[in-house]
């Protein structure tokens, strides 16, 4: 085969001198893997593409793959050449982008190179460096081969150098996939004659069999494209609607990577794998498959049998963004509107991070359209983008001085032509998801509002109903140099006050005794087997943490709001209310009456002492139990069970052979030694201290220490590297141990009161 003239192009190793040359030990393979290497090379030497190699300073061994008709692909592990060369960073084209410039067209032309890498010859000084081992001999390419770190990036080189006048116009080409594209039916042969004159000119050839032209549609880069528009891989959405159940993480994420391969398609894709990615939570190999999993599963497949058929936009036109947010994740459409119809362009999905889940839900909606800028650059750049939104989202951002995030979002949107506009009340198939930009996840209620109770699976949980009994319920806390206090004043739905004071004999900071004032008013009221309260405080930090407006990232103040919403579950509904603390002096005086007497307290106010906060209870030893290097010996010498994967069970039962279990107690068995018990690293620790600096330690080294701990019977793998970091962290050691290369007292200066004296 000719192949490109070198110099045109040719593939250079540009290999480090930091790295040594590396000569791989030979592999044996089977009989029939040397065969299939046998013909392999024949053919490879008949053709030109190798020849003999000797003296090389880099070898490698040939590895032979299973091919899908059952043959065999012999090919090259150059993994430590590929480690000594130096990463082009010549650009690949985007694959979007090249789908999109695809899509749309009449009549179109797939071809694919043949044996495209090995077109282009290696330049000579390095074609040494590719010798591989046979059973034959050594053998080098003259050629470039496949699996060399730069091969891609030469090869697109040369492609977008001898097509760079009909790249864009006439053809699409991504590495050795080769496309030519026509408008019209007409111009397909035409355009058909340039490429293959191109072709000839530097002698490229293709492979016949995996070629098509003059076809109506096909697939390209993994994607099926047609004058229609751009379709889903079908193989991609029959391995998700054909695959069972998942059982183990491993099955999940494969689930979750099939769906990220597709997820230009999916509308809402995150919020789709929500369950799945909670099943995933803790790092464990078998899964809780839930029945949310379950629903999950199954709504996708049902939404993969139906994959939406995607539009191309065209030059100039405006293109329309919706926007939604869920509790976990913000999402959005980019569709386009052709004669009144709304046809979906691309789907963008994000997962919401620890942090931007406790963004107001504005600025939530806001990182949807910067999540989207950043995804879909290229379509903010060459269009009008116009959002439609029923929310404040322009005078969030063009006045963003209320936060610093969401000036730089401003900065970053500003270099795109963004226009804001009202929701229209009809929409399409395509949007359906869309229909809500803010799920009620996400609709947090405002303080003065009468809500329900924001705790999760509330039975009973109803609005305040103004037609039944009302208590209300007014709390307040001090804490200052005189003492710490709190004061409430419970009134009943027949105007009955009832006041009552609280004198704490602990410190507590100001929102501590605030938060003391209202969960000892909520007792109260739930004594009183009040239902539905109505509660008032001047703290602003106490009501927007109970309403969830604002985070409870203090673990003191973590644990008050957990045993207030506690509280708040033993009724029906409630309201709570920021007030001023002029409309709070009663609750005030009384919060104070622990240090002070004031006029507006009557002299009849119970005053109770509280010994301890509210969110101290009775405390317990946590027990722990978690896997150590026993618990798989130990399983298997008691139960037989074994790892799933075959070379971990064979080293299980090679390494459990020197074990044994006596008593429930796994022992080491020794040649010569008696049995030694078997210890974890944390038991080991103690041992250890024990020994070296305990009421008979004698402050060994590291090698005595380790081997006075074997011969007290004691064993665990890490005890020789745990025994030496402890000796070097020991600062008796360090500071008194005897060192050998330093005399035992400093050396004296002997000087001569003459030259040559005696």
């Amino acid at each position: 085969m000719p192949g490109v003239a070198p110099d045109v192009i040719s593939h250079k190793l540009t290999i480090s001198s930091a790295y040594k040359p590396v000569r791989q030990k030979r592999r044996s393979y089977d009989a029939e893997r040397y065969e299939a290497m046998r013909t392999e090379v024949e053919n490879l030497q008949t053709i030109g593409f190798i020849r003999e190699a000797t003296y090389p300073l880099w070898l490698v061994n040939s590895v032979m793959v299973r091919k899908s008709t059952g043959g065999w692909r012999m090919c090259q592990d150059y993994t430590d050449l590929n480690k000594a060369c130096p990463k082009d960073s010549f650009p690949l084209p985007r694959i979007d982008q090249l789908v999109d410039a695809t899509a749309g067209h009449e009549l179109l032309s797939f071809m694919d190179a043949y044996f495209g890498y090995n077109q282009i010859f290696m330049h000579p000084p390095g074609s040494e460096h590719t010798a591989f081992i046979t059973d034959k001999g050594l053998y080098c390419y003259n050629v470039m081969p496949f699996g060399l770190k730069n091969a891609g990036a030469t090869y697109q080189r040369l492609v977008n150098k001898i097509f760079a006048g009909c790249i864009g116009n006439i053809m699409e080409v991504y590495v050795d996939d080769m496309l030519v594209k026509s408008r019209t039916a007409e111009d397909h042969l035409q355009n058909l004659s340039i490429m293959f004159g191109i072709l000839k000119d530097y002698r490229m050839r293709l492979n016949p069999k995996n070629c098509a032209f003059g076809v109506s549609f096909g697939k390209f880069l993994g994607f099926m494209i047609s004058q229609r528009g751009i379709e889903a891989n079908p193989e991609k959405i029959k391995a998700i609607i054909d695959m069972e159940r998942p059982k183990t993480t491993k099955d999940i994420q494969s689930l979750t990577g099939r769906v990220a391969a597709l997820t230009r398609f999916i509308s809402k894709a995150t919020d789709k794998c929500v369950p799945f990615f909670k099943a995933l939570k803790g790092g464990k190999r078998d899964i809780t498959w839930t029945a949310e999993c379950d629903n999950a599963f199954q709504a996708l497949k049902n939404y993969m049998s139906k994959a939406p058929l995607l539009s191309k936009s065209l030059p100039g036109e405006i293109l329309y963004l919706y926007l939604s947010v869920s509790g976990t994740a913000v999402s959005s459409v980019l569709i386009r509107k052709p004669e009144k119809a709304e046809l979906p362009i691309f789907y963008v999905s994000k997962a919401l991070q620890s942090a931007e889940l406790r963004n107001p839900p504005l600025e939530q909606l806001a990182l949807a359209i910067v999540v989207s800028a950043r995804r879909l650059r290229p379509y903010f750049q060459a269009h009008g983008i116009k959002v439609l939104t029923n929310q404040p989202l322009r005078q969030v951002l063009q006045k963003p001085e209320i936060s610093g995030r969401l000036i730089k979002w401003a900065i970053e949107l500003g270099e795109f032509d963004i226009q804001f506009v009202l929701r229209p009340a009809e929409k399409g198939q395509a949007v359906a998801d869309f229909i809500s930009e803010l799920t009620p996840a996400t609709i947090r209620p405002t303080p003065e509002a009468i809500t329900e109770t924001i705790l999760p699976d509330q039975p009973g949980a109803e609005r305040l109903d103004t037609s039944t009994p009302i208590w209300g319920l007014h709390v307040d806390g001090s804490a200052n140099q005189q003492g710490c206090g709190a004061g409430l004043v419970l009134t009943t739905p027949n105007g009955l006050k009832i006041e009552y004071a609280l004198r704490f004999d602990f410190r507590t900071s100001n929102n501590e005794a605030e938060y003391e004032a209202l969960l000892a008013g909520l007792r109260l009221a739930k004594s009183m087997n009040a239902k539905q309260i109505r509660i008032h405080s001047d703290s602003q930090l106490i009501v927007n943490q109970v309403m969830a407006d604002f985070a409870a990232k203090d673990a003191s103040m973590y644990a008050y709001l957990s045993t207030a919403h506690q509280l708040l579950r033993s009724f029906q509904a409630y309201e709570i209310k920021q007030i001023s603390r002029g409309e709070n002096s009663h609750t005030d005086a009384l919060a104070r009456l622990a240090s002070a007497i004031n006029d507006k307290v009557g002299r009849k106010v119970p005053v109770e002492i509280l010994a301890r906060p509210s969110t101290v209870t009775s405390e317990a030893c946590a027990v722990r139990y978690e896997d150590t290097w026993m618990s798989p010996i130990y399983s298997y010498l008691t139960n037989g069970t074994l790892p799933e994967d075959k070379a971990q069970a064979r080293k299980l039962r090679y390494r459990s052979a020197r074990y044994t279990v006596i008593n429930d107690v796994l022992y080491k068995r020794g040649y010569t030694t008696p049995y030694l018990k078997c210890l974890t690293a944390e038991q080991g620790d103690y041992v250890l201290q024990e020994i070296h600096n305990g009421v008979c330690g004698d402050y060994f080294g590291s090698r005595s220490l380790a081997y006075k701990v074997f011969r007290q019977g004691y064993f665990w793998p890490t005890m020789h590297q745990d025994a030496n970091t402890l000796v070097k962290k020991c600062y008796k050691c360090q500071r008194f141990s005897n060192n050998p290369h330093i005399p035992a007292e400093p050396l004296t200066l002997i000087v001569s009161p003459w030259p040559f004296a005696q």
